[in-house]
This record gives C-alpha cells, structure tokens and sequence, in this order.
C-alpha cells in the first residue's frame, strides 16, 4: 500500500476535518455501488478506506508517524 496520505490526497500536517473531507470525498467518487462494474474504483475505494482506517484515528496516526506501522496493509490485517 502507498503511504496513506498520499493515498488520501492531504499532507502530514493536515487536520483530522481535512483527512475526514478527504477520505468522504474519495469514498463517493470511487464507491462499488456506484460503480458497479469497475474493479478499479473497487481497488481505489479499498486503498482510500484502507488508508482512511489509519490516519482517520488519532492513535494509529500517531504509531505510523513515529514509524511504529512500517506496512500499513500488514498491520490492519492483524488488528482484524
């Protein structure tokens, strides 16, 4: 997975509104219902909720800033 706020499309500093503005953003452009026969909107959609899972929550920001969550795609898969 690409680094979570490139994927998100906000820079390191941006504020919890900004990244929450983002993610909404790109979940309704890149939705499955509303394209139902794209896979790469599905894959979009999944990177920027995967991303959003992340930098979205205050706690988990603070571990990847600091390096503690090298592979965020490693990391969600042992929290689920």
């Amino acid at each position: 997975m690409r680094d979570p706020y490139a994927v998100l499309g906000v820079s390191k500093t941006a504020s919890a509104a900004e990244i929450k503005s983002a993610f909404r953003k790109l979940a309704k452009q890149f939705h499955p219902d509303a394209n139902p026969d794209n896979a790469k909107a599905k894959e979009r959609f999944a990177e920027a909720s995967r991303a959003y899972e992340i930098v979205g929550d205050a706690d988990k920001r603070k571990k990847f800033d600091r390096g503690e969550i090298d592979d965020p795609q490693l990391w969600i898969a042992r929290v689920l």
